[in-house]
């Protein structure tokens, strides 16, 4: 039965074909062919009801006001941020180097494998910076430092503090961890730098699982990194595994034990579902390939159903708080109008072994839908003064009926904590929330073999480049980035 048609890329010539996405036997599939190259199949989402619950909180963005590329070519050639681009950039990566300090087999940006350095010199960082922040209506707030291993750059302090005097919110690298591990005097110097997070490459708990991904053990280097980001007052690692089929499934619900036995530095857990940034032959990609559905259900198995997939719901999902702080601010804010299909996530509770998912305990779905009401009401009131008093009166009778006390945590105050955050709307209401939850995620993003330009179109976490262009993630690894490694790099 067929959902939908859509555009996608031939795995071969990287020319646009027509797809097809269908359900079959309780799973929804993907279908296209290649006038020159034949018929491709893979899984979309290997769960036809989690598909279904997801597509309800599908949203159209409202784009970017300045986009930087015209269309000539069509999705997803014109990325840069093009005209038909969907949703602002809500989290900017800016690769600092190619160069790394691992030769992990499975990596798509090493300068070893490349044969070239790509580095961007610190005028052209400062530029592409600015051009994220030049963003309209609603500057980029978030950026993520890359590689590459952003840590073999020197100046990655200065980098870091650079961003923070720019505006940016959220400032983090996604590291290996390999460096952090044995000089605690750099994790001190990004600290004191600005730096907010570290997305820390973390493949799960067994030494052969490094061997085969990694090429070596490098879980004593993980294990070693944390301890020393806890030293450094590094409070903030999620913990981001490349989940493969047959590698390290087996592992997902131990991660997340892991994170809740290290929540006071250890904020999250982000799952990867490998993407294949080559070509693969189709008997590796059927057994490597695994969906954001089969994750979420191994870590329900691997949990003993403490935490379940119906817990977790896409992106998009959290759109009415954006509504609702824009109305009340009268402030354009980031829209997380990505597409409900990237990416899942869910907040859990902790106590002792025992996870408690906010879902269990709080009615998010009337959460969802009083939020956007509000929002609704304030941005059409002609006395928002008046009306702002009474929605946060309507929210201390109402929050409390969605709530169910039997069932939360005992060691915390739910409601207050919901209150705070819609009433002060500050960094220190919602970072007590965080101090206090896990956050669990899945991003499954794209390669050649299931790529979805409706996807393309909106996603929200970008490249920024060093010539000015916003690429979209999975067409930049899928199409762009080795022309645009080669155009700006040195000889190795």
């Amino acid at each position: 039965m067929q959902i939908k048609k859509t555009k996608s890329l031939c795995p071969e010539c990287l020319k646009v074909i027509d797809a097809e996405i269908i359900k079959k036997n309780g799973q929804v599939l993907y279908q296209k062919k290649c006038p020159e190259h034949g018929e491709f199949f893979d899984t979309y989402w290997s769960d036809e009801t989690l598909y279904e619950r997801f597509k309800k909180f599908a949203a159209d963005g409202k784009g970017l006001e300045n986009p930087n590329t015209k269309e000539e070519k069509g999705c997803p050639y014109d990325c840069g941020l093009c005209p038909n681009h969907n949703t602002t950039t809500i989290l900017a990566n800016l690769d600092l180097t190619n160069r790394c300090d691992q030769h992990c087999p499975i990596c798509f940006a090493n300068a070893a494998a490349a044969g070239y350095v790509y580095e961007p010199t610190m005028e052209q960082i400062k530029k592409m910076m600015e051009t994220l922040r030049n963003e309209k209506p609603v500057p980029c707030p978030a950026i993520q430092f890359s590689g590459g291993e952003p840590t073999v750059r020197k100046e990655l302090p200065e980098i870091i503090k650079m961003a923070k005097d720019l505006g940016f919110v959220q400032v983090q690298i996604a590291s290996n961890g390999k460096r952090l591990a044995y000089d605690l005097k750099l994790c001190q110097k990004l600290k004191d730098a600005g730096l907010d997070t570290i997305y820390l490459q973390f493949d799960g708990l067994k030494e052969k699982t490094y061997i085969e991904i990694r090429g070596f053990n490098a879980l004593p280097n993980k294990l070693a990194a944390i301890e020393n980001c806890r030293k450094a007052g590094l409070n903030s690692i999620v913990l981001v595994p490349t989940i493969a089929r047959g590698t390290n499934d087996d592992q997902i619900g131990d991660i997340v034990k892991f994170a809740g036995k290290n929540l006071d530095v250890v904020k999250g857990v982000n799952f990867q579902p490998i993407s294949f940034a080559g070509r693969v032959e189709k008997e590796e990609l059927r057994q490597m390939r695994i969906t954001i559905p089969e994750t979420l259900k191994l870590l329900s198995e691997q949990t003993d159903c403490q935490i379940s997939p119906n817990d977790f719901y896409p992106v998009s999902s959290v759109l009415p708080f954006s509504h609702f702080v824009e109305a009340w601010k009268k402030k354009p804010q980031i829209e997380f109008t990505i597409h409900p299909h990237c990416g899942a996530a869910t907040y859990v509770f902790t106590e002792g072994s025992k996870f408690i998912p906010i879902t269990r305990f709080v009615d998010v779905e009337k959460l969802f839908n009083f939020v956007e009401a509000s929002a609704q009401k304030l941005k059409e009131s002609a006395f928002p003064k008046i009306d702002k008093t009474k929605i946060i009166s309507q929210m201390v009778k109402i929050l409390p009926r969605l709530i169910d006390k039997e069932k939360a945590p005992k060691s915390i105050d739910i409601t207050k904590m919901l209150i705070n955050i819609f009433k002060n709307g500050t960094k220190d209401a919602l970072g007590e929330f965080h101090r206090k939850t896990l956050f669990i995620g899945t991003m499954h993003f794209q390669d050649a073999y299931n790529f979805d330009l409706e996807r393309v179109k909106r996603c929200g976490i970008h490249y920024v480049v060093p010539d000015g262009r916003i690429i979209p993630f999975c067409s930049y690894n899928t199409i762009h980035r080795e022309n645009i490694e080669k155009k700006f790099s040195r000889d190795l």
